[in-house]
């Protein structure tokens, strides 16, 4: 399982927040929601060169909301949403996450998500690299819908 290496700008994402503390299946609550509600902020979603969004984000904090991975692996906030410009104002009953600029390694998952973290975690590690952010789930929205596990490894300026 090899990487691909992103260098990506500051971007913005809107969606639905929730946390560790909302009991198990939280994240695919989200999603549903995120999902059911998509027409509500599907005008303010960047779009790519052949018109497909941008990207459909599931951003990790931990509670002071400063993107550093959550406790333990195990407990922190969780934002599923779209990605979109910088300026652009959640509406009700959204939230807007800013990510830094970063250098990314991104894996893809084919089959097990759990696998991939913990097989992305082990590379990490053993090129002597770690996390300076949350690791974050990014959809890339073409004609695959490719799922990918982003590790974040340096801020960019």
């Amino acid at each position: 399982m090899e990487p691909i290496f992103i260098k990506k700008s500051s971007f913005a994402v809107i969606g639905k927040e929730g946390s560790t503390i909302d009991g198990n299946g939280f994240v695919e609550t989200l999603w549903q929601s995120m999902n059911v509600d998509f027409d509500k902020i599907f005008r303010l979603v960047k779009t790519d060169e052949k018109g497909n969004t941008a990207g459909i984000w599931g951003l990790m904090s931990n509670f002071d909301r400063s993107l550093k991975p959550w406790t333990d692996f195990k407990d922190g906030l969780y934002l599923a949403g779209a990605e979109v410009e910088l300026d652009v104002e959640p509406p009700t009953g959204w939230k807007k996450w800013i990510v830094p600029s970063a250098e990314y390694l991104g894996f893809k998952v084919e089959n097990n998500y759990q696998d991939t973290f913990k097989k992305g975690l082990d590379y990490l590690k053993a090129h002597n690299l770690s996390l300076v952010m949350a690791v974050f789930d990014f959809h890339k929205m073409d004609e695959n819908g490719q799922l990918y596990i982003m590790f974040p490894v340096s801020i960019v300026a």
